[in-house]
């Protein structure tokens, strides 16, 4: 947790950011401003439509970006981020500042996708050139008062799952791209 010109943030790292409970633990610590970097998406998953992107496509780039973009917001990029990024920040009430890559990383695509989201799930600004790119986006504070999240968060009853939450547990998954001899 640190702090920026009044604003209290967080930071949660790639994959951190999946697992729920990492992105309310941030929000309880106190966060306003979430910052997510990413190096992430068009990557192999058991999830359908998911996969690598053809690194064709990205040298075609400028003489058919349609085929490119159609890759980079379908199930293997944005479509896969927009079914959980908007809800991590809706529901924590947080304002989301997502960044990931664009173009080759190594031999992996990445399709870029970073954006700024308020606290209702809203998206304020997106970079979707295939260029290095940022934006910027104003932000308030009565958003955080405002939005669904913040009520959710004042009507937790800890006490009818507090024990439940805090179980012993050893994570048993197995990240594809972290075991890359397992198949």
């Amino acid at each position: 947790m640190f702090e920026i010109k009044g604003w209290k943030c967080g930071i949660l790292i790639c994959y951190d950011n999946n697992v729920i409970e990492n992105v309310r633990a941030t929000k309880l610590l106190g966060a306003d401003i979430i910052f997510m970097p990413h190096v992430t998406m068009c990557t192999p998953s058991s999830r359908p439509g998911a996969g690598f992107v053809d690194p064709q496509l990205w040298q075609n780039r400028e003489s058919d970006p349609t085929s490119l973009r159609l890759e980079f917001d379908g199930m293997k990029g944005r479509s896969w981020l927009m079914k959980w990024l908007p809800a991590r920040a809706y529901d924590n009430a947080v304002y989301v500042v997502f960044s990931n890559p664009i173009g080759m990383d190594d031999d992996q695509l990445k399709n870029g996708c970073s954006m700024i989201l308020d606290p209702f799930g809203d998206i304020l600004a997106e970079c979707n050139t295939f260029e290095d790119s940022f934006v910027i986006a104003a932000i308030t504070r009565e958003k955080l008062i405002q939005a669904g999240g913040h009520r959710y968060i004042n009507a937790r009853r800890t006490d009818l799952y507090r024990e439940i939450i805090g179980q012993q547990h050893g994570s048993t998954q197995k990240v594809v791209w972290l075991h890359p001899n397992n198949s």
